[in-house]
């Protein structure tokens, strides 16, 4: 789940960015696994007559028959175990009745707690067969991803992040959504940093070995812009144009990043091959 500022967290939010041991990798890489092992199990599920609010139930089973919890569900008034975003909803959309269609991307965020400590990714399906337009701003998103990853390393700074997300996505005639960013996590659900997805190289925070945070880029095929619906959660494009997102939970090291939030079946980019 993508945060907006610091008031969206609850708990012991500070402004310190903070630095994790062993012992938090270790957890952090058991949470990780968990959601990721979640989000491979719902993939035969997302085809088209399917709602999302069965998809939200089956998320639910399988975080409590793992001895887990849905982050999402009752935080700060939230009723879903997963966030669940069609076409032009860029994030937060929340599970419904009514069946997905042929055609339909849909982003699949999910957040479990495993023993106190949370992963957290997100990934896009499609349902059924796609189009050509669709099909590539998955792929283009899935790259911004993979190159902000890449850019993590200890010594540099968060805005080497934004910097390799938004200049690809641009070079692609695609915007960057700038309303909601990644954020630090571990033992809380939102925690400093905020990882932006756009900016400078050199700019922002130094990346310190024990770091954890989210990336998550959320890439539009029409202009950036978005608004937050009636409900207080569903963000959308204001154009109606199609958005994607994918987001793993990531670690700094000593070299360089750990990712936590891997497929262990390979399904990261569960449309195709990128």
């Amino acid at each position: 789940m993508a945060t907006t500022d610091p008031s969206l967290s609850a708990g012991r939010r500070t402004a310190e960015i903070k630095r994790h041991g062993q012992e938090a990798f270790d957890a952090m890489r058991k949470a990780g696994r968990l959601v990721a092992e979640g989000l491979d199990m719902i993939l035969p599920h997302v085809r088209p007559g399917v709602t999302t609010a069965r998809l939200d139930r089956l998320m639910f089973d399988f975080a409590m028959d793992h001895g887990a919890f849905p982050a999402t569900l009752n935080y700060r008034g939230y009723r879903h175990s997963i966030c669940a975003s069609i076409n032009h909803v860029v994030c937060h959309g929340q599970p419904d009745d009514k069946p997905m269609r042929e055609g339909d991307i849909i982003n699949i965020d999910y957040t479990v707690i495993v023993d106190g400590w949370h992963g957290d990714s997100s990934r896009m399906y499609a349902v059924g067969q796609l189009n050509r337009k669709a099909e590539r701003l998955c792929e283009i998103t899935h790259e911004c991803l993979m190159r902000g990853i890449a850019a993590v390393r200890p010594g540099g700074n968060m805005g080497d992040i934004g910097h390799a997300i938004q200049s690809y996505a641009e070079a692609e005639r695609c915007s960057v959504v700038r309303d909601f960013c990644g954020h630090g996590l571990g033992q809380l659900f939102h925690d400093a940093p905020n990882i932006l997805h756009y900016g400078a190289r050199g700019e922002g925070p130094r990346m310190e070995p024990g770091m954890l945070f989210t990336i998550e880029p959320m890439i539009n095929l029409g202009k950036p812009h978005v608004k937050v619906l009636s409900d207080g959660w569903t963000a959308v494009t204001r154009d109606r144009s199609l958005s994607a997102q994918f987001e793993h939970t990531v670690g700094v090291t000593d070299t360089g990043v750990e990712i936590f939030t891997l497929s262990p079946a390979g399904l990261d980019y569960p449309i195709g091959k990128p």
